[in-house]
């Protein structure tokens, strides 16, 4: 399917839309002040060592120290092969790695599952400088991530200092296209050093992927001929720019043209496209209408939509996705629709018509780590298995890592999504200063009762005293209403002499209580 990219170039930010068949389905924003530091090649400084975690906190120059796990380590060993979780470009991370002596395929998670890691206290000191790479920007209140597994991409290829391996991504299904890649990258392969090849080399020549090759040889030397000479904290290598990276990682064969809005960075793109993509049959143009150019495509109504907690489906039925710090949960319901027939097929209708907005809200937010789906309870078993597959199917068109555990009884599904950078949802928003993030706030009778239980403790205390309360105009006209007669009984058992204001704030729960003096 035809394939276009809108960019949207700033001074200060800079957004791309990827149109799919004229709908928009992936969303890239990035911003001058909170630039993902993903792919960056740090040389650190170890200034904490946590033996019972097996982990370390390492200084990069970041706002927060970066963590370090044992297992994201590279000692050196021919089973150590984590590097999956640092390669950047999310098609990549879908390869399979050849060992060089048996060829035997290994996946990552079964190498972390079976093996058994050296105390981290006799791998790692205090003090102790350390080439590290970020595979995780900062999220939340979660520093960043690291790993030794140093990975450099380039358009084709990913080159992995350091391990004599080769890969190829398993998104190039052509077994025998597969076998021809692995034949040459092992002639390409540099001495101590790995290579995978990227879904987007099928079918290149050994000629263009080893241009690709010395490019990133390039960039490696250069990370070298600075690690010496610097001092941690110290920024080896900066992975490129969101254009850059769209131009490496987005485009495939299938994009037919980029559309941008910066003139300066449309000449920059014409020129890599010249050096690197010239096999391509891509357009890339300079858009200088007045209207802009996320309203002109009606981009702009989709990033506002990304804010959305609920999100209808053409039926009527609608998901809910709730994004919490751990997990994420989405919520299947029917909604207004009520089908035709008979009930087990309107939830299946909901539920496979749910799938496919789910895998297009994933990739579209960026949503990753734990997702969990509250599919509408199926009776029959093959609605179950039905529901299960189409969403692996729509799923396998995202670029990012992503796996299902399969469908219960009580319709939930957990899925795993590879997550490198936070969402979208959190890049364009911040926690709400008036709920502090909760999505809740106290209703006014809570807060008008909470306001008398103070006052009462209050008058007790101090007794004859003049008593003032501040409050939304909406809480003290409740009290007014309501509490009268108790603020009355306050005031000739205590002898005191209680006040109400109406505040400024549009906030329930801003109030005050204070003593503003004593009766004479």
């Amino acid at each position: 399917m035809s394939k276009e990219i809108l960019i949207n170039s700033g001074i200060r930010e800079v957004r791309a839309a990827v149109l799919t068949g004229g709908n928009i389905s992936e969303i890239f924003i990035e911003r001058a002040n909170k630039k993902s530091a993903a792919g960056n090649i740090y040389k650190g400084k170890v200034v904490k060592v946590l033996p019972g975690m097996q982990s370390a906190f390492v200084e990069i120059g970041l706002q927060r120290a970066a963590f370090l796990h044992i297992a994201d380590i590279y000692t050196g060993s021919s089973d150590d092969i984590s590097y999956e979780e640092n390669i950047q470009d999310d098609d990549s991370e879908e390869s399979e790695n050849y060992d060089k002596e048996n060829n035997e395929t290994r996946v990552n998670e079964e190498i972390h599952s079976e093996q058994h890691y050296a105390p981290i206290a006799e791998i790692l000191t205090e003090g102790q400088e350390i080439i590290v790479q970020v595979a995780k920007d900062a999220i939340a209140a979660k520093g960043a991530r690291l790993t030794t597994h140093l990975t450099i991409p380039g358009r084709y290829l990913v080159l992995m200092p350091g391990y004599e391996h080769i890969g190829v991504s398993r998104k190039i299904e052509n077994e025998t296209e597969r076998e021809r890649l692995k034949d040459i990258l092992i002639k390409l392969r540099p001495e101590g050093m790995g290579l995978i090849a990227r879904t987007v080399s099928d079918g290149l020549s050994l000629e263009e992927l080893a241009a690709d090759l010395e490019y990133i040889k390039g960039v490696w030397a250069g990370v070298e001929a600075v690690t010496h000479s610097s001092t941690a904290p110290f920024l080896l290598y900066e992975d490129h720019n969101l254009i850059y990276k769209i131009l490496r990682d987005v485009v495939t064969a299938d994009t037919s043209r980029i559309l941008i809005d910066n003139k300066a960075d449309y000449e920059k793109m014409q020129e890599f496209f010249i050096n690197h993509l010239s096999n391509l049959d891509l357009k890339i143009e300079y858009y200088q209408g007045d209207e802009p150019l996320f309203d002109l495509y009606n981009v702009e109504i989709e990033v506002n939509r990304l804010l959305d907690k609920k999100v209808w489906l053409r039926s009527g039925g609608s998901i809910v996705i709730d994004q919490a710090e751990a997990l994420t949960v989405i919520d299947v319901n029917t909604g207004k629709y009520v089908g035709r027939h008979n009930f087990d097929d309107t939830i299946l209708k909901t539920n496979l018509e749910a799938s496919k907005e789910i895998a297009h809200q994933l990739k579209m937010r960026n949503i990753g780590g734990i997702i969990i789906v509250d599919f509408i309870d199926m009776e029959r078993l093959e609605d179950r298995e039905k529901v299960l597959t189409t969403l692996e199917q729509y799923l396998k068109e995202d670029r990012a890592k992503t796996s299902v555990v399969n469908i219960s009884p009580l319709g939930l599904v957990e899925i795993t999504r590879k997550r490198v950078r936070d969402s979208v949802t959190r890049i364009i928003s911040e926690p709400c200063p008036y709920c502090e993030g909760r999505g809740v706030i106290k209703s006014k009778i809570t807060v008008c009762y909470e306001i008398m239980r103070q006052l009462t403790q209050l008058a007790a205390h101090h007794k004859g005293a003049n008593i003032l309360i501040e409050a939304n105009v909406d809480v003290a006209n409740l009290i007014l209403e309501h509490e009268r007669e108790s603020i009355d009984n306050m005031e000739n058992q205590y002898g005191v002499h209680i006040e109400i204001q109406q505040n400024n704030s549009g906030i329930f729960e801003r109030y005050k209580l204070k003593i503003t003096g004593y009766k004479h």
